[in-house]
């Protein structure tokens, strides 16, 4: 295909690129983002027409000297790689003019690269550079956010006569495990989610007790901008506000924001009634695809990963200053000398605007959105210029001056006021520019339309809604457990084609549009209620929260409220937006269309009819009459509980008995003695094992170990759902007669 021009194999799984790729002459753009490339083939030399090249988000480790020899490349993107270095080769590049490399592993950059006459933007970000050279500081716009500039590097000094200084101890703790202890020597600790931390030695002077928590993104322990997305669960971390005498080093794994560009990740934290933004860097692992956001914390409460518009801050003294926005090189903010007479932090983020969230509206064109926060309340003392790039197509010797607006938006109630006739709009080629001396949000509108206030509310909604669909699926040996998940439209297929092999049920659900932390619930109908008491659940209902970078995904175990012997029932799932009420009013579910309707989406559930079971009972001879695993504190698993994990394990049943401990030929006991009952062979393995372990301690324990090594992780969780149910109630009552001690007694929340 020697005439191709552009050449997209972005989202697929590929390792490598054939040499014959050189061969396409005539290709301007190759894009081969977010696959698994390892290396590039030296035939890319021959791509002498490409302009833009994006390799981003692969597993590159070194770039070829040969990619010096694209000499009409005026776009590189080689985001989240793992390139430690680069070729000097890249100085070669004379027709660049956009260069990325955010979250790799760079430790030095070629000097040659101020050489470049046309680099306008060098983006490293999110690396491990301790150093830049100034010429390439002084060459173009460089952004270095995440770097460890001007940290020198460690370099370990033994004086003469000493021995080295011990190691911190290192603690790798178990999923069963909430809380550790730390002394004055600190100490290396690895949770079992993922969670890293590092007390430094003197962190603390006397042995203290840290307590952590991992818990479920509810509203009333997130604060997200309105901007912003979730990446991760929330750490709880105690003592809550005891101050340490060193900072301690935290690292949360989370999930990456996609697209990366315009975006900034940061670790955000209760601190006292508020919350706040810390300083944040970005660690991606070596081997794995796995990202880790580290901070150091003065104290503990409670923690998680966000991502938020890209934002720039500045002091502004009283000789004036110049703000420039990182994420957008063309929007600046201009404050003289004399504006204010005591410094002032300023903030400004970038929001970009997507095709989409314009609607049906063709011939109109936004500017990106400005948002402008300072720390005083009180107005400048004179006018502030910003300057504004024009909306996309359109250049100031070619519009029409009656279809520009200019828009301010107060973020408190989200509206937006046309103030273009209050203003005076100075025109360029590619700018706006205009003075304010109030802060606020700033948006540029090129559009026929008439009424653009109530049009700007549209789509400033549209940018923080997400398009989303519904999927409700049965396991495929196990039609009781039932899976529901909401998800962007855009990973639906992916998803679906994973759980295929092991689920069936309907086609997802009509797209629908929910906001970033929206809350809606599922519910149960026609013959169909959920098997198992839950936390989240009330009534057949089952509460969740949308997180566009999360999974949204709940296994619930359902059973029927009518006979299944005689035949099958034909039930559904319908979703609901809004928090769970304590009962849906029968109008909210007959109106689904509207405005203000609270339905979203229904999918039909099937459960078959029951087979008529004969033969020996599989219980007979065992006595359960006070069959308890586990204790009060810990939380207990009583008979009850166990008959439901046995009606979930299905054929997975022999794996569990020999993560047990059972011997391979009791299994075959077991299955010849109710070798027509599956279910008498899982009951009567898991009761006969239950009932050697009374009064022996770590049981519980060690049906989640044998549950998770069989695989059977949705088990495990309704088990834990079960124990956390136990432990509260126990603690609860405890309080009630006033047996709690002091320190047991519950800590402020959220």
């Amino acid at each position: 295909m020697t005439r191709l021009d552009a050449l997209l194999l972005s989202h697929n799984l590929l390792e490598r690129l054939p040499e014959a790729l050189g061969t396409l002459r005539a290709l301007t753009f190759l894009s081969v983002s977010s696959n698994r490339l390892q290396a590039l083939p030296a035939g890319l030399a021959g791509l002498t027409a490409l302009q833009r090249l994006d390799l981003s988000e692969n597993c590159l480790e070194v770039l070829p000297e040969e990619i010096g020899a694209l000499s009409s490349l005026t776009e590189l993107n080689l985001a989240s790689n793992y390139l430690h270095s680069l070729p000097d080769s890249l100085a070669s590049l004379q027709s660049l003019r956009l260069l990325l490399l955010p979250s790799n592993l760079l430790v030095s950059i070629p000097p040659g690269l101020a050489r470049l006459p046309l680099l306008t933007q060098l983006d490293l970000r999110d690396n491990r550079l301790r150093a830049v050279p100034p010429e390439i500081q002084e060459a173009c716009f460089v952004q270095l956010q995440g770097n460890p500039l001007g940290v020198p590097e460690p370099i370990p000094t033994v004086p003469p006569g000493e021995a080295p200084a011990p190691e911190v101890p290192k603690v790798l703790l178990a999923s069963d495990a909430d809380s550790f202890t730390v002394t004055s020597h600190g100490c290396s600790v690895a949770l079992d989610c993922g969670v890293r931390m590092l007390f430094p030695p003197g962190a603390t002077m006397a042995p203290t007790t840290v307590r952590y928590r991992q818990l479920p993104p509810e509203p009333h322990l997130v604060w997200l901008g309105p901007h912003d997305a979730l990446l991760s669960a929330v750490l709880e971390l105690q003592p809550h506000g005891t101050p340490f005498q060193q900072e301690v080093h935290l690292w949360l794994p989370f999930v990456p924001p996609r697209p990366w560009h315009g975006c900034q990740v940061v670790v955000r934290t209760l601190s006292g009634p508020t919350w706040k933004d810390l300083e944040t860097h970005l660690e991606k692992g070596e081997k794995s695809k796995r990202f880790w956001a580290s901070c150091r914390v003065p104290h503990f409460s409670w923690f998680l990963v966000v991502s938020r518009p890209v934002e720039d801050s500045c002091f502004v003294p009283r000789e004036g200053a110049l703000l420039c926005s990182s994420g957008d090189p063309g929007v600046k903010v201009i404050f003289p000398a004399g504006v204010t007479t005591e410094p002032r932090h300023v903030r400004i983020q970038v929001v970009r605007v997507s095709g989409w969230a314009l609607g049906e509206d063709t011939e109109a064109t936004v500017s990106p959105l400005l948002c402008l926060a300072q720390d005083n309340p009180c107005d400048f003392l004179g006018p502030v210029t910003i300057q504004l790039p024009l909306p996309p197509g359109i250049t100031g010797l070619s519009l029409d001056r009656t279809r520009l607006h200019l828009l301010h938006g107060d973020p408190q109630v989200l509206a937006w006021d046309d103030i273009t006739a209050r203003v005076a709009l100075e025109l360029t080629h590619l700018y706006a520019r205009f003075q304010v001396t109030h802060f606020s949000w700033y948006w540029l509108w090129y559009t026929t339309k008439s009424c653009v206030e109530g049009l700007a509310r549209k789509v400033y909604d549209r940018l923080r809604l997400y398009r989303v669909n519904f999927i409700a699926l049965q396991r495929r040996r196990d039609p009781e457990q039932v899976l529901l998940q909401c998800l962007p439209g855009k990973k639906v297929e992916p998803t679906l084609k994973k759980l295929q092999p092991r689920y069936r049920g309907p086609e997802p659900s009509d797209t629908v549009e929910l906001f970033e932390g929206e809350q809606f619930f599922a519910a149960f109908e026609r013959g169909i209620d959920i098997d198992a008491e839950r936390p989240d659940c009330v009534a057949g209902r089952i509460a969740f929260v949308f997180y566009s970078r999360l999974k949204n995904m709940k296994e619930i175990y359902v059973t029927s409220t009518v006979d299944r012997k005689m035949q099958a029932v034909k039930g559904q799932v319908s979703f609901y937006r809004g928090a769970m009420p304590e009962a849906v009013p029968v109008e909210a579910a007959q109106r689904r269309k509207g405005p203000d309707a609270l339905w979203l989406a229904t999918l039909p559930i099937k459960l078959p009819r029951l087979p008529q079971g004969e033969g020996k009972g599989p219980l007979d001879g065992l006595s359960l009459a006070s069959l308890n695993l586990g204790d009060p504190e810990s939380g207990f698993l009583t008979q009850s509980n166990l008959l439901t994990v046995a009606s979930r394990l299905g054929p997975d049943w022999q794996s569990v008995a020999l993560h047990l401990g059972l011997s391979y030929p009791e299994v075959q006991r077991i299955q010849y003695a109710y070798r027509d009952d599956l279910d008498g062979q899982v009951r009567h393995m898991l009761f006969s094992w239950a009932e050697r372990q009374t009064g022996q301690p770590g049981s519980v324990q060690q049906l989640l170990e044998a549950l998770e090594q069989s695989d059977r992780q949705d088990v495990v969780e309704e088990v834990q759902a079960i124990l956390e149910l136990g432990r509260n109630k126990y603690q609860a009552s405890i309080r009630r007669v006033g047996l709690a001690s002091e320190e047991d007694s519950p800590s402020a929340t959220a």
